[in-house]
C-alpha cells in the first residue's frame, strides 16, 4: 500500500540560495510526523511546496500514490486542516466563525455555530467564548481557537506549524496534549514543523531531521535519543558546536 504522502528528490531554490536540495520522505495514514532542524533549514519551505504555495524546481510529491496536482490536489487541499504558527486567526470575525469559516460555505449558519461549539469544547474553551473578537483572547485561547479551526472540518491530514511558539511552557504543554490527542482520537494523518523538543516528545510517531535542505536523520521517537548522529543530539540538547 502506497503512502498516503510521498516527498521525492525534491529541489527548491530562491535565486542561488538553495534550500530545499533533495528532500525523500514519507507519511503514512494515520501518522504523525514531526519535522525539526534549524532555522533556514526548510522546515517551512517544505510545508509550503506540499501545500502548493511555492513550486518545487524538480522532484515530486505524491498523494495517495498519484501526483499532488489537478483533482487530486483538489481532493487532498479539501481534507487538509491547518494550525498556523500565530493561530492566523481573522480578527473582524468572532471566535466562532473563525472556527467555522469553512463550513459557513456548505452548512446552515445553525449547523455551523454547533459545530465551532464543539469543537471550541474540545480544546478547552467554553461557549462563551464563541462571540468574542479574537482581539480579546490570550494567546494561548487564540492558539487553541486556531486549533478548533483546523480540526472544524475533520480533516483526514492536520498539518502544524510551530504550534507553541508564543506560549510558557504550561500553555505549551497543554496545547501539545491536544494535539496528540486530537491526532489518536481521529485517526487523523499529521505533519508538525517544530524546534521544541517537548512538543517532539509529545506529538510524534516518527522524526525527520533537516539539515542543509536535506533529511539528515529519520526514525521512530523511540529510536531517536539512541541515534548515531552528532548533529542530532546537538540539535535534542540544544547544544552548540563552532
Amino acid at each position: 500500500m502506497a503512502p498516503l504522502l510521498s516527498i521525492r528528490d525534491l529541489h527548491k531554490s530562491f535565486g542561488r540560495k538553495e534550500v530545499l536540495s533533495g528532500i525523500d520522505l514519507d507519511l503514512d495514514e494515520g501518522e504523525s510526523l514531526v519535522v525539526i532542524g534549524g532555522s533556514g533549514t526548510g522546515k517551512s519551505v517544505l510545508l509550503r511546496c506540499i501545500l502548493g504555495l511555492e513550486t518545487p524546481d524538480r522532484g515530486e510529491i505524491l498523494y495517495k500514490g498519484a501526483p499532488l496536482a489537478g483533482a487530486n490536489r483538489a481532493a487532498f487541499l479539501d481534507g487538509f486542516g491547518m494550525l498556523f504558527q500565530n493561530a492566523a486567526l481573522f480578527d473582524s470575525l468572532p471566535i466562532w466563525k473563525n472556527v467555522a469559516f469553512r463550513l459557513l460555505k456548505t452548512r446552515s449558519r445553525a449547523d455551523a455555530r454547533a459545530i465551532a461549539l464543539e469543537k471550541l469544547a474540545r480544546v478547552g474553551l467554553g461557549p462563551e467564548v464563541a462571540d468574542l473578537m479574537p482581539a480579546e483572547l490570550s494567546g494561548g485561547m487564540r492558539k487553541r481557537a486556531g486549533l478548533a479551526r483546523a480540526i472544524a472540518a475533520d480533516p483526514a491530514v492536520i498539518f502544524f506549524d510551530e504550534p507553541t511558539t508564543g506560549l510558557d511552557p504550561i500553555r505549551a504543554a497543554r496545547i501539545n496534549a491536544l494535539i496528540r490527542g486530537i491526532v489518536e482520537e481521529t485517526g487523523a494523518t499529521a505533519i508538525t514543523i517544530t524546534h521544541d523538543m517537548t512538543s517532539v516528545r509529545t506529538i510524534a510517531d516518527r522524526v525527520a531531521l533537516l539539515d542543509r535542505g536535506c533529511v539528515r536523520w529519520q526514525g521512530a521517537l523511540a529510536e531517536m535519543d539512541g541515534a548515531r548522529d552528532d548533529y542530532l543530539h546537538d540539535f535534542i540538547e540544544g547544544r552548540w558546536r563552532e
